[in-house]
């Protein structure tokens, strides 16, 4: 466990699995990896990545310096050897090298130090943003889960963060603090992909008829005859 600025012990219940998420707690790049991980397996798989990659590496947390040197085929190994350790084992050791890689050269391998000397939450936000595989969703809910739960709330953090912010919400890992929250966050998940995917489908719906009418306006001798 990590100590928040308050002076008090910070559990994460992200994993589900004690010993992961103790590890999360504890290791700023575990958190760091975790959040990278989790892209398209469910979100327990992602964050207990970490714990099972430094199980590998035969450590008890993971270190940036080791990793951005380790031989890209036999890091690849540690990712693939069953249980894998995400749905795309290859790609997401090549970016868990490439984010270490970049810590090494911009924070001395240090992750904590990417929020740890931030100002502003916009400034945080940026730097999340640099990270090789953050986009903006995925520095915007990592930013919230700083914010939410692990003490780390500089200046207009929540505005930064944006809806992930929102105090009460349940729409990522950074609302996660046990067994129930998981079931509402993970529902509010499948309401915004049902929802996402049904305007999609209404787009492709009109989308015929219009590129339809387009195509016939093109052809010679559709011009209204006067």
């Amino acid at each position: 466990m990590t100590t928040s600025d308050s002076g008090k012990d910070i559990t994460l219940r992200i994993a589900q699995n004690p010993e992961a998420d103790e590890l999360l707690g504890r290791s700023p790049l575990a958190a760091l990896v975790g959040m990278l991980l989790d892209q398209q397996v469910p979100m327990e798989w992602a964050f207990t990545g970490p714990y099972t990659l430094a199980e590998r590496m035969g450590s008890d947390d993971l270190d940036a310096g080791r990793i951005a040197a380790y031989d890209p085929d036999a890091f690849t190994e540690l990712f693939t050897a069953k249980p894998a350790l995400h749905r795309y084992p290859g790609s997401m050791a090549q970016r868990v090298q490439q984010l270490c890689q970049y810590l090494v050269a911009e924070y001395d391998g240090d992750a904590s130090a990417v929020w740890r000397t931030a100002t502003t939450g916009d400034e945080l936000l940026e730097r999340l943003k640099a990270l090789p595989g953050f986009g903006e969703q995925k520095a915007r809910i990592f930013l919230a889960l700083l914010g939410k739960q692990l003490g780390v709330r500089p200046t207009g953090w929540r505005e930064a963060a944006g809806p992930y912010g929102e105090a009460g919400s349940h729409r990522s890992v950074a609302d996660i603090t046990g067994p129930e929250s998981l079931v509402e966050v993970r529902a509010y998940k499948q309401e915004a992909k049902a929802a996402a995917k049904a305007a999609k489908a209404a787009k492709t719906a009109k989308t015929p008829k219009t590129a339809k009418a387009a195509k016939a306006a093109k052809k010679p001798g559709t011009a209204r005859k006067k």
